[in-house]
């Protein structure tokens, strides 16, 4: 059985990274990753990943996974790898909530947990996770839950 691999989006793929500067807020970190969606952010749940130099500038981003309308399956070796790939320093998770509801569930809460301490193994730091509705965005990193 083959797996289709995730795509890894970088200015070497011969995609350009929209350039919104250094990432310095979770407001402007949501204002970039919702560039990932449009109409169907209230229709199914998606994980992305952005990826950032010691700078906070973006450098890549990647698709994780689509699931369904409650829920979309993350495995954190996959963000790893792709952390790893392109060198980044740090790591911004961001998934969307079709649902409306800004508030994080159980499972957010453990995979971002997960992915923290796989990343922590390597010298990159999971700088935040963002959960984006149409209406708006959550931040861990506000809540202090990073």
């Amino acid at each position: 059985m083959l797996i289709k691999e995730v795509k890894l989006t970088t200015e070497k793929t011969g995609n350009k990274i929209p350039n919104f500067g250094k990432i310095t807020s979770s407001t402007k970190a949501a204002e970039y990753c919702r560039e990932f969606w449009h109409e169907d952010i209230n229709i199914y749940e998606s994980f992305f990943i952005l990826l950032l130099n010691r700078q906070a500038k973006p450098i890549a981003w990647a698709k994780i996974s689509q699931g369904g309308v409650t829920g979309t399956i993350v495995d954190p070796r996959i963000v790893a790898k792709y952390a790893i790939e392109t060198l980044a320093s740090g790591v911004i998770c961001a998934h969307n909530h079709p649902s409306g509801a800004l508030q994080p569930s159980d499972a957010d809460i453990s995979v971002t947990k997960k992915i923290k301490e796989g990343l922590k193994l390597f010298d990159i730091e999971l700088l935040d996770h963002v959960i984006l509705t149409e209406e708006g965005h959550y931040s861990f990193a506000d809540h202090e839950q990073i």
